[in-house]
């Protein structure tokens, strides 16, 4: 079963036990995925949603951080059961020990040097790590990994 397969079974669950704010997330997911279709005129495969996942779960991290500034815990708190329900949908991630490995290996296999290099290095990066490291921890051990940091 595919991952968008997986989605759609869960929203039915979700109808089925009335639980609306699981299905109001879900919907949410389903939509975006939807709009990607269309928009792209494509099919997605796993690695697609797995991206349209992740996006998702960074905007509600932003939502989450200006909604606690600007004093609107209630909405935070929306936001943040939100987080849960689409966390479901990703990958296991990397641990940080294990991203700064791969980030090593792709930089001796590149013969990169200084942070000059950074743009190569993270797109090599990007293709082999895409949905099994957070991308921001994955910048930084680049970014330690060519200052020697």
């Amino acid at each position: 079963m595919t991952l968008k397969e997986q989605i759609t079974e869960d929203m039915k669950t979700a109808m089925r036990a009335k639980d609306s704010e699981r299905l109001g997330t879900i919907r949410l997911l389903l939509a975006a995925m939807k709009q990607k279709e269309v928009d792209e005129r494509v099919e997605l495969d796993d690695a697609m949603v797995i991206a349209i996942v992740d996006k998702m779960v960074k905007q509600r991290k932003d939502s989450i951080a200006a909604f606690t500034t600007g004093g609107r815990p209630d909405l935070a708190d929306k936001e943040a059961a939100e987080i849960k329900v689409i966390e479901v949908y990703q990958p296991q991630r990397m641990s940080a020990d294990e991203v700064a490995t791969a980030v090593k290996a792709i930089v001796a296999e590149l013969g990169a040097s200084g942070p000059g290099d950074m743009g190569k290095v993270m797109g090599a990066v990007k293709t082999r790590l895409a949905g099994k490291a957070d991308m921001g921890q994955v910048s930084a051990a680049v970014k330690a990994a060519l200052t020697g940091a």
